[in-house]
């Protein structure tokens, strides 16, 4: 796919990560118009609150430069230090000029969206030492948009030069004329009302050029519908691997249920869809879930628990109870207390039975008339499941 199918595909608004990323590499809106009139307009600012002491500063400068000491002329070696002093005078009185233009260049790109060091900016990027990338970005439309702005530029400054010398032609004639003093004061006064204007018309080129940048850099950064799926799949997390995340999680729930069923006290059966294990110790309040399954997992607890000889009780109304209302590595619910400890009762009293000494244990009616089951009836239900020594 072409670099301009992909700009034409690119429809949709970024997003603030996307925002947010390209603040981090230091691509952020910038607009040279903006730079330009605040350079110039706090240094024309800080030149005419000044302008009384820089003048008085710019005259005693010059006569003290053009008083000339014979003793230095004797001493050349004093010449270069004489040089360094008058050009530290003449610096002085320009430092309020510097500042404010130093001032004036943090400014602009806090107007714009606020001062930001990327680091990532300073790294090489050789690609930029493309012919072809160089030849796009020369007859691109960024390189069009610049040069329409720098006719309009020079069109501006050179009419608003104009105007003001037309205005200010016939002061101009009259200046020689005047006194020194006079003029001079007269001179400065119409150069700084020009700059004034041209900071004006700058001004307004950068109204213009602002609202601009802005639009251009969001344009730049607009996404397909296809990266805007992925940056909230990114986000929210590859389905894929969410899915794959839950398997494993639920396989080792599993093992550990797996694990926990040979423990266990007792597996109520239903007898082939549902299976329950349970175990009670003392100090529990309660009976606790240790495994549960349906279907082939249900097949497979009861497996285990033959294997390790544990008790298996047939209650297809509670073993649905169970399953449905109860959580692996929990107590079980309180309205079904009674038929759990009913059927424990049953399993301990067959534990303890002793073929010959009295009549085999049988489980009464499970009663779990609390979840809106009927009640089993034992000799339908089924006992213990397989030997009685279990």
């Amino acid at each position: 796919m072409s670099s301009e199918s992909q700009k034409e595909d690119r429809t949709e608004q970024p997003t603030e990560k996307r925002l947010r990323e390209a603040r981090e590499r230091g691509d952020v809106p910038r607009s040279r118009e903006l730079a330009n009139v605040a350079v110039l307009g706090c240094a024309v600012l800080a030149l005419k609150v000044s302008s009384g002491h820089l003048g008085g500063s710019a005259r005693d400068w010059m006569r003290g430069a053009l008083s000339i000491d014979r003793s230095i002329l004797e001493s050349p070696d004093r010449l270069l230090p004489h040089a360094a002093h008058l050009l530290a005078g003449l610096a002085m009185p320009m430092l309020p000029l510097v500042l404010a233009a130093l001032a004036a260049c943090a400014l602009a790109p806090m107007a714009m969206g606020g001062l930001r060091f990327a680091g990532k900016s300073l790294q090489p990027d050789f690609t930029r030492l493309s012919p072809m990338k160089g030849l796009a970005r020369l007859y691109g439309r960024e390189s069009l948009a610049e040069l329409l702005r720098s006719l309009l530029r020079v069109l501006l400054i050179g009419g608003v030069g104009a105007w003001v010398v037309y205005h200010a032609f016939s002061t101009l004639l009259a200046m020689p004329q005047a006194s020194l003093e006079a003029a001079v004061a007269e001179g400065v006064d119409l150069a700084l009302g020009a700059l004034m204007a041209m900071v004006g018309s700058l001004g307004a080129l950068a109204l213009i050029d602002v609202p601009w940048q802005h639009f251009q850099h969001r344009s730049k950064l607009k996404m397909t519908k296809q990266e805007l799926r992925d940056e909230a799949k990114e986000a929210e997390g590859n389905p894929e691997v969410k899915a794959r995340v839950r398997q494993v999680a639920r396989q080792m729930s599993q093992r550990r249920m797996m694990e926990a069923v040979p423990t266990a006290d007792v597996v109520v059966m239903n007898p082939t869809h549902y299976a329950v294990a349970m175990k009670y110790q003392a100090g529990m309040r309660a009976p606790k879930v240790v495994a549960k399954g349906l279907d082939e997992m249900a097949l497979a607890i009861r497996a285990l628990a033959e294997k390790h000889r544990v008790a298996i009780v047939e209650a297809p109304p509670l073993a649905r109870a169970l399953y449905r209302q109860s959580q692996v590595d929990q107590e079980i619910p309180v309205k079904l207390y009674a038929a759990v400890a009913q059927v424990l009762s049953y399993v301990y009293q067959i534990r303890a039975w002793v073929p010959g000494r009295g009549p085999m244990p049988s489980l009464a009616n499970v009663d779990v008339g609390a979840d809106g089951a009927p009640d089993v009836d034992a000799n339908a239900a089924g006992a213990v499941d397989g030997n009685p020594a279990r």
